[in-house]
């Protein structure tokens, strides 16, 4: 017999309970949380009685079966950011950070223009088999953050975690880890923190408007293919450039439906606002390792910008170009 409304909102309400979990998988979790932290305690003792030597790290990502992840939470470098950088590594030719990672020990690859990103099981294989990758790894967390490329690369919120002082295990340091373990997630998702920012911040300095949201003839003529847009310049009544924004740090299988919207939103654009250009800023190494996504995307707009300061001046070029005349 069916339940009333008053019944079943009732079950919910009497048996509630609040936090969910899984006892056995809460057993076995906690198991490798003190593993982490027991290897920890170890490398501590060791830093202490030996000193801070790259020898201790090295034998922590050999000999310890969650060696990298002790090692990422003691930094507060996620695994995420670690494959971005090994890919970064992977893709440039700079020769300071080539010697200090001893690039040419372990890198082999043919076709760096069709690099793929190294899975968790990739890297540890490597760290595993190659002793010039671990070592290369253990430098970039005692030295990666003197080195220019990356100074000038990585945000200073993970340049940070590259930190002698954290392998010490010196407690500001400490807390300093914490902090950014707290923080990432706000940090991530400020407004201040949106590559779009630095194209409002152009726009706004140029004394020219803009405005986000839908354009009104898509909204009567194509209801079920129009899209937000990021940048209408100057207003909706009377688009001149309309640019869309899509930075990607990591890569999705998403990527190829993005650029088919891009293309179909380039159609309608040309069919319903003629005398606009329809512009993007792609950038991101997602976009990166993803060249044919990359290609297909591109396919969509009249002209494409990353965030390079080089880029950004070019923009400003044609906003003062077009609206300065």
């Amino acid at each position: 017999m069916a339940k009333s409304v008053d019944d079943k909102f009732l079950t919910v309400i009497q048996k509630n309970t609040f936090y969910f979990f899984n006892s056995k998988f809460e057993e076995n979790y906690e198991g490798y949380i003190n593993s982490l932290k027991e290897t920890l305690l170890i490398v501590k003792n060791k830093v202490e009685t030996d000193g801070l030597k790259k020898e201790i790290f090295e034998w922590l990502l050999t000999e310890k079966e969650n060696g990298l992840r002790a090692l990422l939470a003691l930094t507060g470098f996620s695994n995420e950011y670690l494959k971005r950088l090994t890919t970064i590594i992977r893709i440039v030719d700079n020769p300071e950070l080539n010697s200090l990672v001893f690039k040419e020990k372990w890198y082999n690859e043919t076709s760096p223009d069709n690099i793929q990103e190294w899975s968790d099981s990739t890297i540890l294989k490597n760290i595993q088999k190659n002793e010039y990758f671990r070592k290369g790894l253990v430098n970039i967390f005692f030295e990666g953050a003197s080195i220019p490329f990356l100074a000038n690369t990585m945000p200073l919120f993970e340049l940070k975690k590259l930190s002698i002082s954290k392998l010490k295990f010196e407690i500001p340091e400490l807390i300093d880890t914490l902090i950014r373990y707290k923080e990432k997630g706000s940090y991530s998702g400020m407004k201040g923190n949106n590559p779009e920012t630095v194209v409002a911040e152009i726009l706004d300095r140029l004394g020219i408007t803009f405005e986000t949201g839908d354009l009104s003839e898509l909204i009567t003529n194509a209801p079920d293919n129009k899209r937000t847009m990021d940048f209408i310049i100057p207003n909706k009544k009377n688009p001149i450039i309309i640019a869309e924004s899509s930075f990607l740090s990591t890569t999705s299988s998403g990527q190829g439906d993005k650029s088919k919207t891009e293309i179909s939103i380039d159609s309608l654009i040309k069919e319903h606002y003629p005398n606009a250009i329809f512009i993007g800023f792609v950038d991101g190494i997602g976009w990166y390792v993803r060249k044919g996504d990359l290609k297909r995307m591109v396919t969509a707009y009249e002209d494409v910008f990353t965030f390079h300061n080089d880029e950004l001046k070019r923009f400003e070029k044609l906003l003062i170009e077009t609206f300065k005349k």
